[in-house]
């Protein structure tokens, strides 16, 4: 298929923002980057799903910044997640470095299976908001158990959105957690 793209060049008597035209080829070339990097990661992807001979389907999206990509509708794809997301954060680790060796720019993208992201993320926002009501509650502090950083970031946007209460990481990783502190 081939596309063509028609560019109007403005003619003199039309003013340019100045501050438009600089930055749209930018957001422009970022967002073609981030189609670029879910184009490449849908391609390794599928190969993948070739080799183990599982099925899926793949859906490229770029939301906040980030390419996304999904795989979603194979019955093996939840020996793709792993018990508590270690072979999901794996993958999604060997997604990154596909796309960094094709494009050259290290990749940022997000990758979800089964549907294991969405519904943790429910999960955790759900355990951010009550873990900060507890706070509120109790006026002590709590500590949370050791976390990746896909799952601390939930909790900190979860406690943020509470008023009288603010969230801090502590430790080093694979340990980090997540502390809850009444303001």
């Amino acid at each position: 298929m081939s596309e063509t793209v028609q560019e109007s060049s403005p003619s003199a008597a039309e003013p340019q923002d100045e501050a438009v035209s600089e930055t749209a080829p930018e957001v422009s070339n970022t967002e073609a980057l981030l189609v670029q990097e879910g184009d490449v990661a849908g391609d390794y992807l599928e190969r993948l799903l070739d080799l183990l001979d599982y099925d899926g389907d793949i859906d490229l999206d770029v939301e906040a910044g980030r390419a996304v990509v999904s795989i979603d509708g194979g019955d093996d794809l939840e020996k793709l997640v792993g018990g508590r997301g270690q072979v999901l954060e794996a993958l999604q680790e060997l997604t990154r470095l596909a796309v960094q060796q094709d494009t050259g720019v290290r990749s940022r993208l997000m990758l979800d299976v089964a549907g294991w992201r969405a519904g943790r993320r429910r999960e955790l926002t759900e355990l951010g908001r009550s873990t900060a009501e507890g706070v509120l509650e109790s006026g002590k502090e709590a500590r949370m158990r050791p976390m990746t950083p896909f799952e601390r970031k939930i909790i900190h946007d979860a406690v943020a959105v509470i008023d009288g209460v603010h969230s801090e990481s502590e430790g080093e990783e694979p340990n980090r957690k997540v502390v809850v502190f009444k303001s």
